[in-house]
């Protein structure tokens, strides 16, 4: 059996993840007034079969009207944590760590689901029942001509929708989460406050960086008291608005606020980018792979913050050079779980860590194992 960085175990503060592969929040526009359903545990439970070490939720609104469409979850009420449960309960059977984003879509809010045309929601929609809902910002520009116009919070409007991230942190430990992770990245809520380029602010929730990380960080401070001291919490951010320009957001804005959010409670950075004012993974077209590492290894090696890089990882030696190189303590992976949903147990095997088969759910392990010998002459060994 060989010996692997990505496959070795982790643990932050009490809880230990079993490798460093991670299925990062992916939005499936499935649910229904934010409550999961059945779809949500075949979803998130078959990446818990397939060898990951967390499986994340996606996006978790903490008030309706934070949701990015009609589809998204949702973390605001008792009830939405009890239509969570047999999830978490099913992940954690399944020895992976059940994980949740929390999130507010802020002047992202009120779009169309992606297959109903990813815009502003318009007559179509209506016909279905989905009408438009007020939505909120950092300033009063929407994201681009044509969409929603946000209201500009007030400063008691900002302290309420903190308020409601807390409680969503705590409506997220009675669903049995063990980690929990803030969104502020992608143009969302709290991103739109990050960023020059959507905040436009005179107040204290503006103007300098300080102003412009305080919405993060004091937001941060409420979940970190609400969330259990033994349980992680991550913070994804977009390590730089415009990924290979200085525009916007940069990555020294990124280590500085990693740094303030680490003396606050922090414990994984969780490294995207881009989306201020479109989808994150649209802009500059094709990429290499891990391209977001980076990103990790400055902020790892800045503050001394665990990471996550996620962004097109899809091989083996991508995935375990990230973790060896000390680009990043986790690797998650988003729609190359959708493609393959037991991808850590395929790079597993790839890498010589798991060749018997013995990490995967014995009802499939005790198969595939017998199956090797037959494989040879096929494979032409």
């Amino acid at each position: 059996m060989s010996i692997s960085a990505l496959f070795s175990p982790l643990t932050i503060r009490g809880v230990e993840f079993r490798n460093r592969t991670v299925v990062s929040p992916m939005c499936t526009y499935s649910a229904t007034d934010g409550l999961a359903n059945d779809w949500h545990l075949v979803h998130l439970g078959k990446f818990a079969q397939g060898g990951a070490a967390a499986v994340f939720t996606e996006a978790s609104a903490v008030e309706p009207r934070g949701r990015i469409t009609h589809g998204d979850l949702g973390i605001w009420s008792a009830d939405h944590a009890q239509a969570l449960k047999p999830v978490t309960d099913f992940i954690r059977r399944s020895g992976a760590m059940p994980a949740i984003q929390i999130a507010h879509a802020g002047r992202k809010a009120s779009m169309q689901r992606p297959w109903h045309g990813n815009g502003p929601l318009d007559d179509t929609d209506r016909a279905r029942g989905e009408d438009v809902w007020d939505i909120v910002a950092a300033s009063a520009e929407p994201v681009k001509q044509g969409w929603l116009m946000p209201t500009e919070l007030s400063v008691p409007e900002i302290a309420s929708i903190q308020a409601k991230f807390a409680a969503a942190a705590g409506h997220a430990v009675d669903a049995g989460f063990e980690v929990l992770e803030i969104h502020s990245a992608h143009g969302y809520l709290a991103h739109s406050f990050l960023s020059p380029l959507s905040n436009h602010r005179n107040d204290a929730y503006g103007g300098d960086l300080a102003g412009r990380m305080r919405f993060t960080l004091e937001t941060a401070e409420q979940v970190r008291a609400v969330w259990p001291e033994d349980k992680p919490l991550f913070v994804r951010i977009s390590a730089v608005d415009v990924d290979g320009a200085d525009e916007g957001w940069s990555l020294e804005d990124s280590v500085a606020l990693s740094g303030e959010l680490k003396a606050r409670g922090v414990d994984v950075i969780d490294c995207s980018s881009g989306g201020i004012d479109r989808l994150a993974a649209a802009g500059l077209g094709p990429r290499e792979q891990g391209f977001r590492a980076p990103y990790g290894s400055r902020i790892r090696d800045a503050t001394g913050i665990f990471t996550m890089v996620v962004g097109l990882v899809l091989d083996a030696d991508v995935a375990e050079d990230l973790v060896a190189s000390g680009a990043a303590d986790l690797v998650a992976v988003g729609r190359e779980a959708l493609y393959n949903p037991n991808w850590p147990h395929h790079i597993a095997h790839e890498l010589g860590v798991d060749p018997e088969f013995a990490d995967w759910p014995e009802p499939y392990g005790w198969w595939l194992v017998r199956r090797e010998p037959l494989l040879d002459g096929v494979r032409g060994d």
